[in-house]
């Protein structure tokens, strides 16, 4: 049986340049509580939504305006039960690019969030939130709607 990633896409009008860039750019669309780098090939980088997730993200792969994928190397989800709050490391995310007349498609997959892990519920209603809403508005209208820094 094949493993289910939660996987989301959208499409838009824009180049497959604008469309990489923006995915890099993850204080414009994630979240602006981001500390380190998120836009060069071996780049960390940790996110934090209060005290509800952190995650460390290393670019793994960087294929420009075609694909970025993060390794996820720590995490801590606080609402999930205890031997499940780490769940989110060693997970990856990837954003597959590819163009075809003058429309960019993104393929957004976290490969190793699936069905039967305790977050997938809420961490996947909230990927769907990002990118279906926050990047797809940084695409389309110039800005994005990312978790606002605190502090």
């Amino acid at each position: 049986m094949k493993t289910q990633d939660y996987t989301v896409s959208i499409t838009v009008k824009a180049t497959a340049q604008q469309a990489f860039e923006s995915i890099n750019n993850v204080t414009k669309w994630w979240t602006e509580n981001l500390e380190g780098h998120s836009k060069k090939l071996n780049n960390e980088f940790t996110v934090r939504f209060g005290d509800v997730h952190m995650s460390t993200q290393k670019l793994v792969q960087l294929i420009p305006d075609k694909k970025v994928v993060w390794l996820v190397t720590d995490s801590y989800l606080s609402f999930v039960p205890d031997k499940d709050k780490y769940e989110w490391t060693g997970t990856k995310i990837s954003f597959d690019i590819s163009s075809l007349d003058g429309q960019t498609t993104i393929q957004f997959t976290h490969i190793g969030l699936t069905p039967k892990l305790p977050c997938y519920g809420g961490c996947s209603g909230a990927w769907t939130g990002y990118i279906e809403g926050s990047l797809l508005k940084l695409l389309t209208k110039g800005k994005g709607t990312p978790e606002l820094k605190v502090g």
